[in-house]
């Protein structure tokens, strides 16, 4: 996997000194206090960088609202950022795509979760000493974000897009995209170690399902959350014409677009 999208427990822990490389624990701020966390990790729970206002778009929180957070951490535009949470990371997936989004060019998702992380490494619950930042973001321009919008998923159904749906089977068969196929985002998650499962495993799951490297490829599920994951994954592995429907499913029913629905096989 590239170690400039994904890191291992033990990438992190050799670094675990390094002032440059900053940690950023999502999980809920009474998690981070009363069970512990990696030493050194500051706390930015999820909610605090999602807004359901659509102030951006779809649940972005706003450049200088993530730059905030980011600057009241104390982390420095030119620091390594490394996020995890304690549910596979999804959580720390969405963080990801909203620190690339909003500029910050290396921030890595921590392979496995803050339970995968335990087993092996130190927890504390001390926490560390900020300095705040005067952080300023550098939004991505339309033409370099993966972000797309409801205009170009309608334009990608035209041509031979691999629209990749990352719900559960239940949601999939209410309502899924014209042709979608149905990739649970934890099948990639091994779930003894609660890491990714292997790069070679990873690639054949992928091509089973039709979802490969040369293939235009479209991610979506109700809000954006679930995708994340996913697209951190395909990053990792190389995948370079990855889009990420941030409106969703949701953004797509309130234009009323067009829907398949009943049971498939699978």
């Amino acid at each position: 996997m590239d170690e400039t999208v994904v890191v291992s427990p033990d990438w992190l822990a050799s670094r675990l000194d390094d002032p440059a490389v900053r940690i950023v624990d999502v999980r809920d701020a009474w998690e981070y206090d009363g069970i512990g966390h990696i030493p050194g990790a500051v706390s930015i729970p999820f909610d605090s960088y999602r807004d359901e206002s659509d102030v951006d778009r779809g649940t972005l929180p706003g450049a200088d609202a993530f730059a905030d957070l980011l600057g009241e951490a104390g982390i420095e535009p030119d620091d390594t950022i490394v996020v995890y949470d304690d549910t596979h990371g999804v959580f720390a997936a969405r963080f990801v795509l909203t620190a690339l989004e909003y500029g910050h060019d290396d921030v890595r998702l921590l392979d496995g979760d803050y339970s995968a992380w335990n087993r092996e490494h130190e927890t504390t619950s001390d926490e560390p000493e900020i300095e705040p930042t005067d952080y300023e973001p550098d939004p991505l321009a339309p033409e370099e974000s993966p972000l797309v919008g409801y205009d170009a998923v309608a334009d990608a159904l035209e041509r031979d897009a691999v629209f990749v749906d990352t719900r559960e089977r239940d949601e999939f068969e209410e309502a899924r995209l014209s042709g979608a196929v149905r990739f649970d985002w934890r099948e990639v998650v091994d779930d003894e170690t609660r890491r990714l499962k292997p790069e070679a495993e990873l690639e054949e799951l992928l091509a089973d399902h039709g979802i490969t490297p040369d293939r235009e490829i479209v991610l979506y599920c109700n809000t954006a959350r679930r995708i994340s994951h996913t697209y951190v994954v395909l990053k990792a592995l190389g995948y370079e014409n990855v889009a990420f429907y941030e409106g969703s499913l949701t953004e797509w029913l309130a234009n009323d677009g067009e829907v398949e629905s009943g049971p498939v096989d699978e």
